[in-house]
């Protein structure tokens, strides 16, 4: 058989699922163009099966902190998410352990803050890929993507050096039933929730 025709057969026998009925939220993936021996631009699922498909960067929102349009790097090298905070205070209410940070938001060249609060679920040391361990705070709090809204834990870690002032990692993923396409960015829509929730006061 020759190679193009292969080829073909691979493009099109990826683009059925296991059970044989295609996903109702999907596209059919594109055939072969025999005379240019090019495939046609793959379309961008939003969804595949039951789970959500992200790029290696994506808008989110964090609802119970005020925080929306910020933009997340999708990181499935990473176990734990991460946020970019200062000046962490804890202190207890209701006697429960609670922390008080600024989170810093928007580009390096558009910074945003806005002081928070969220309940704190553990201390974590995290060790970073040149090998050096770091005692953080780990806060819980929901996170939207898309149309998903669920609970992530995010260590608060000093990011100022970095492009993106939130990580998102494997678990954090997982837990929210995403599966990440490597070639493509924002691939879903910029959450929205109610006005009321984004001009909390405290935003700076």
């Amino acid at each position: 058989m020759p190679e193009s025709e292969t080829f073909c057969l691979t493009v099109e026998y990826f683009s059925c699922k296991a059970t044989g009925s295609p996903s109702p939220h999907s596209k059919p993936w594109p055939r072969f163009h025999r005379k240019l021996g090019l495939i046609d631009r793959l379309p961008i699922l939003k969804t595949f099966d039951h789970l959500t498909v992200v790029g290696l960067r994506e808008w989110v929102a964090l609802p119970d902190l005020g925080v929306a349009g910020l933009r997340a790097k999708i990181d499935t090298g990473a176990s734990t998410s991460s946020l970019h905070a200062t000046d962490i205070e804890p202190f207890e209410r209701d006697g429960e352990k609670w922390v008080r940070f600024t989170a810093h938001l928007g580009s390096v060249v558009q910074l945003r803050h806005r002081r928070c609060e969220a309940p704190l679920v553990t201390m974590k040391t995290i060790k970073s890929s040149n090998g050096h361990a770091q005692v953080r705070y780990v806060i819980s709090t929901t996170l939207a993507l898309g149309d998903r809204v669920w609970r992530v834990e995010f260590t608060l870690a000093c990011r100022k050096a970095m492009r993106y002032r939130l990580l998102l990692g494997s678990k954090a993923l997982i837990d929210g039933q995403l599966v990440v396409n490597p070639g493509i960015k924002y691939v879903q829509d910029k959450p929205v929730f109610p006005v009321s929730t984004i001009s909390a006061p405290g935003a700076a």
